[in-house]
């Protein structure tokens, strides 16, 4: 950026040496804001409805992580425009986001988001809490509201290990950027209150770690079935939802013979029982 600008070196040096803070966004924004998203400005006409958006995403906590997975399905009204979409990202080595709302401006948040915290790390030495993670993404989303009032809506679902408490932590956020922390599960995305109905049945406290994936892919499962928009598993094209777990080792996302594996279970079981398991009554 700076041969462009034919800025003398020790401008350069000035500018890229000590900015002042450790955000890249607001960094960039006060250098070339240019280079970031408009997050102002009005459309001609609301275009919410006309563009890709992203569907379910859930979250659940379980003995020493969480686990974060998410459909692949994005609808443009009634059509669906993509099956194999990837709605949920990896942020740091202890973190990871799932999208819900416009497609292209969440994946582009997300990407944004993964650099302000690489970001941080290089200019603080440290990593940010997670509290601090939360509350970052929540800025991002908070300077999207001007165009989430023209119907480019995006709202994420954060997922991250706490090392200091050795703990999962989950938090969502309203379009204005509210953080809130959710404790044990949470579900965002036009599935969602199926998906949420489903965990309040299934979730168990102390669950391993696959026993927590096959809970959430059982929830994404029950969204599928009764949200259009919510795409289950398609297994003529091999096409699985995405799933990651956050533990004391770091972020890793399930292979798909693995998620196929569970999947695969899963619907052995349903040919039996299609509304799948019954939770007990104590």
């Amino acid at each position: 950026m700076a041969s462009n600008r034919n800025l003398p070196s020790g401008v350069v040096n000035r500018l890229f040496g000590n900015t002042g803070n450790s955000s890249f966004t607001e960094f960039v924004s006060s250098y070339a804001p240019e280079l970031l998203p408009p997050r102002d400005g009005d459309l001609a006409t609301p275009i919410g409805d006309q563009v890709p958006h992203a569907t379910t995403i859930i979250a659940a906590t379980y003995a020493g992580g969480v686990v974060m997975a998410g459909d692949r399905r994005a609808t443009s009204g009634t059509v669906i425009s993509q099956r194999d979409m990837d709605k949920v990202f990896r942020a740091d080595d202890y973190s990871c986001l799932g999208i819900a709302g416009t497609a292209s401006t969440g994946i582009e948040m997300a990407r944004l988001y993964r650099v302000e915290l690489e970001h941080y790390e290089k200019m603080e030495g440290r990593t940010m809490s997670v509290a601090g993670k939360a509350n970052r993404l929540a800025t991002m989303i908070r300077g999207n509201l001007a165009m989430a009032m023209q119907g480019l809506v995006v709202v994420p679902l954060f997922a991250a290990y706490d090392l200091d408490k050795d703990e999962g932590r989950i938090f969502s956020y309203d379009v204005a950027g509210g953080p809130y922390e959710r404790k044990r599960f949470d579900a965002i995305g036009s599935g969602s209150i199926f998906a949420r109905g489903s965990l309040k049945k299934l979730y168990r406290d102390g669950a391993s770690a696959d026993d927590m994936v096959m809970t959430l892919i059982q929830a994404l499962y029950d969204a599928a079935d009764d949200d259009a928009a919510t795409g289950g598993p398609d297994v003529t094209r091999r096409i699985w939802p995405i799933v990651s777990v956050i533990d004391a080792d770091g972020f890793r996302r399930l292979t798909e013979a693995q998620v196929a594996g569970h999947v695969e279970q899963m619907l052995q079981t349903r040919l039996i029982s299609p509304d799948g398991p019954i939770a007990p009554l104590r």
